[in-house]
């Protein structure tokens, strides 16, 4: 058999890391799926009428099978002490803020993905897991997530969680609009179970009417402001509320869309990535080698 020299591994190893370079520039620049159709659904959250009862983060969860517990434990208004954020345990949350108009009668503000018309995230996924699709959910694929996390550090709410917890196969975590619900004519189960209806699901475009139907028939009652109706280029999720949304600790975001930057960022970055297990074949190589040459005195 014919003795391999440094010039030779290295010629093949140049082959094959141009050959894996090249599959994975095509698997970087892969688009996924994203769909902004003018029939897209939404949900209205009007704050002036939830109640805190908690009840969308039990259905919630029990719709997602994570461990929900009984509906009753949800009673528990402690939980308002400190402002929380959706994790890869608990995909909507809701806080209580003070009412300077009624100390009485907090507001209560539920959280979730956004599902936004023009995701941060679904840009900056440099492998296609994520995807906006014809009814306005964002939804994410785990079976080709590779665990970078740039959807985390793309999203402007800051809503895809990690599951750190978890040492094999974890997931990027979030609400996913009930997708697996609304296509089969469901509710998503958060506004199927809201007792005072602070939640409606529809048409975008019908719930954006709606909403400033309610602004001009109490103007004393709600401000002038439709959250998620322009922000970032327009949300599936929209908010009315009567106190100003930066107090109730909404980003102040305008209305270009995120993905601007970070497609541009990461895409530029991975365009010609190299997967880990190409690197560790040309280390390995690279010892295999150096061993070789110390064993038989080869000449550099």
């Amino acid at each position: 058999m014919k003795k391999q020299n440094r010039r030779d591994f290295f010629k093949t190893a140049a082959i094959l890391g141009t050959t894996i370079a090249g599959i994975s520039t095509k698997t970087a620049k892969a688009e996924a799926k994203n769909i902004l159709s003018e029939d897209r659904m939404g949900v209205l959250v009007d704050t002036t009428v939830c109640i805190g009862c908690r009840n969308c983060e039990w259905a919630c969860k029990n719709a997602h099978d994570l461990s929900s517990g009984p509906l009753e434990k949800y009673g528990d208004w402690s939980v308002f002490k400190h402002m929380r954020r959706p994790d890869a345990k608990s995909l909507t949350v809701v806080n209580e803020y003070n009412n300077p108009k009624n100390a009485n009668i907090p507001i209560n503000v539920k959280v979730q993905c956004m599902h936004c018309d023009h995701p941060a995230c679904v840009s900056a996924c440099i492998v296609g897991a994520f995807s906006k699709n014809e009814n306005g959910a964002v939804t994410w694929n785990t079976k080709k997530c590779i665990g970078c996390r740039y959807c985390m550090v793309a999203c402007p709410f800051q809503v895809p969680a990690f599951e750190y917890d978890k040492a094999i196969n974890p997931e990027i975590r979030k609400c996913d609009f009930c997708f697996e619900r609304t296509k089969v004519g469901k509710l998503p189960a958060c506004v199927e179970i809201c007792p005072v209806e602070a939640l409606t699901y529809g048409s975008r475009n019908d719930l954006i009417k709606i909403a400033r139907n309610r602004i001009k028939r109490n103007p004393e009652l709600y401000k002038s402001h439709i959250y998620g109706e322009y922000e970032v280029g327009g949300t599936s999720w929209l908010y009315i509320a009567s106190e100003e949304f930066q107090k109730l600790a909404f980003p102040k975001l305008n209305d270009k869309p995120a993905p601007g930057v970070s497609e541009s960022i990461q895409h530029g970055i991975f365009a010609y990535f190299v997967p880990p297990a190409s690197l560790y074949a040309l280390l390995g190589g690279l010892m295999w080698i150096t061993k070789k040459r110390k064993d038989s005195g080869e000449a550099e």
